[in-house]
């Protein structure tokens, strides 16, 4: 990525988003006040402060990198999407919004640095536990100062824990896994960004989801793979797309126990790259 427009390294751009966040988001925490924008989910006065605060602090530093983010109009974000040749941060001020609001300590500001169709540079910062995950293409992802790597496992399917959103699932995929799931346990924690980010630091062995905003996902799915992680949609596709459009995910941390995920949801190990 040699562009002297873009940052040298991904910890100058976590720098301001760990100082912005660490300033703007404990004193709002447990709000327990927003308002719903026209798709349902929620908007505090977090979300705005905190976009604005990003916006500020990244055009400062890196003034012709454009900015796309979730609390904007849709004209604007398609607008942003197509100035990539230039860069793009794509900034989720607040992941886990509704969390946030009723005092749940599982949230992030998710921001990743979208350049010519690829995702350059992830960053996903947690304030409640001070950890932020980082990850630069082709350069490894970091969990604060130490490095991201996968950890030797042995375990069938069957005996590990998932992370499953089944609200956002087809009806008959999120019946079957709720009559005859193929893991042990099964969680749900409601932010995007850091269930990526936890699936790459081995806290889980199994992710799925039906319906992610690139905002919520383009962060933490570089830092997944740059922790050797693997990930399709349920159509067998890369995840990653330059598009607003939603896109499901099914993931693993380790390539055995992901085949597996695979062959029981489906997918034809023939459609993965």
């Amino acid at each position: 990525m040699n562009n002297p427009a873009l940052p040298e390294s991904v910890d100058e751009p976590a720098d301001i988003i760990r100082k912005i966040a660490d300033h703007e988001l404990p004193p709002r925490f447990a709000c327990h006040t927003g308002s719903r924008k026209t798709d349902g989910s929620l908007v505090t006065e977090a979300d705005v402060i905190m976009q604005s605060d990003l916006i500020d602090g990244l055009r400062q530093h890196w003034p012709g990198i454009d900015i796309l983010g979730e609390e904007m109009t849709q004209d604007e974000q398609l607008s942003a999407l197509q100035n990539q040749e230039t860069g793009v941060w794509c900034i989720d001020p607040l992941d886990g919004t509704s969390n946030f609001s009723i005092g749940v300590p599982y949230y992030a500001v998710s921001v990743a640095l979208l350049f010519r169709g690829q995702v350059e540079m992830g960053i996903v910062y947690d304030p409640s536990r001070k950890e932020c995950f980082t990850a630069s293409r082709g350069k490894g992802a970091w969990l604060n100062d130490q490095p991201l790597r996968q950890q030797p496992v042995v375990k069938p399917l069957s005996d590990c824990t998932a992370m499953i959103d089944l609200k956002r699932l087809p009806a008959d995929l999120a019946s079957r896994l709720a009559a005859d799931p193929p893991y042990k346990s099964q969680r749900s924690f409601g932010a995007v960004a850091l269930d990526w980010c936890w699936l790459a630091a081995g806290r889980c062995h199994v992710y799925l989801h039906g319906k992610q905003k690139l905002w919520d996902y383009a962060a933490g799915h570089l830092i997944l793979q740059e922790t050797g992680g693997l990930a399709v949609t349920l159509e067998g596709q890369p995840v990653f797309a330059p598009r607003l459009e939603p896109r499901s995910t099914a993931a693993a941390l380790h390539p055995e126990i992901f085949h597996a995920w695979l062959d029981w949801l489906g997918i034809s190990r023939r459609d993965v790259a």
